[in-house]
């Protein structure tokens, strides 16, 4: 049984819990996503699900993949973004991290990954979010980046009204810089300059949307994404529009948000 939350609360429609640890924090997210995954396979036989990747996701996929309850075969995994030209086998591929880490642990009934590395990248968008149409997504389980971005939604180009789905955006030099933080780049060189990503309507379509934030880097991220307006200069802060989204945070990221609450 998961461990209860520390402090929650609903900021505007958006449902928020602190848990005391990462650890548990995960855990906890990964006890709703199996009920929504479950309650999909119930309902119409499958689950559709968007996975993120990034080191604030490593104790969530530990948790979801030992799921014993989760029948992995009626589910199909639909990822959020992919560095273009990359090396499919470079160990910052989004693909290859979720091969890592959750993948070669289950048995999906299909895993999609977003084609960083297509010949014609505007084909290759349309295809991916036509993919997406056709698989409702029950579940989509994101993180917050250092500067507020979804996927990567980058400040302040972000839209909230996007009219496409998947598209080609060029990165922030803050996010380019997470990923050398994270360890996945030794420099900021070697950081690609352009991703494919799902957009944030694309994002947001989901029937159940978990957040799931821990650490200390991401303290102000959460800050803003929760008190501050909601602009496409912190694109998380949509979350608070949202009533199907559920945040999950840690002691460390909700640093600012808990002071004088508890």
């Amino acid at each position: 049984m998961s461990a209860k939350p520390v402090y929650e609360t609903r900021v505007e429609h958006l449902l928020v819990s602190v848990y005391a640890t990462n650890q548990e924090m995960g855990n906890a997210a990964a006890q709703e996503a199996s009920t929504v995954i479950q309650s999909a396979v119930r309902a119409k036989g499958m689950a559709n699900i968007i996975i993120a990747t990034g080191n604030s996701q490593l104790t969530f996929l530990a948790a979801l993949r030992t799921r014993p309850e989760i029948d992995w075969s009626a589910v199909n995994i639909f990822h959020m973004d992919e560095y273009v030209g990359i090396d499919p086998n470079h160990s910052a591929s989004f693909p290859q991290f979720l091969c890592q880490h959750l993948l070669n642990y289950i048995k999906p009934k299909a895993f999609y990954p977003v084609p960083g590395q297509a010949q014609d990248l505007g084909s290759a968008c349309q295809e991916y979010e036509r993919l997406l149409r056709a698989h409702p997504a029950d579940l989509c389980a994101l993180g917050f980046g250092e500067n507020g971005h979804l996927a990567f939604n980058d400040p302040p180009f972000a839209r909230f009204d996007d009219p496409v789905w998947v598209k080609v955006v060029q990165l922030a030099e803050a996010s380019r810089w997470q990923q050398v933080g994270e360890g996945h780049f030794v420099t900021l060189d070697q950081v690609p300059t352009h991703a494919i990503t799902l957009t944030i309507p694309a994002l947001l379509s989901a029937r159940h949307i978990l957040a799931i934030v821990p650490e200390a880097r991401k303290a102000d991220a959460v800050f803003q994404a929760l008190r501050g307006p909601i602009t496409s200069d912190c694109p998380a802060s949509v979350m608070r529009q949202i009533d199907r989204a559920h945040l999950f945070l840690d002691r460390d990221s909700a640093a600012r948000i808990l002071s004088g609450k508890e």
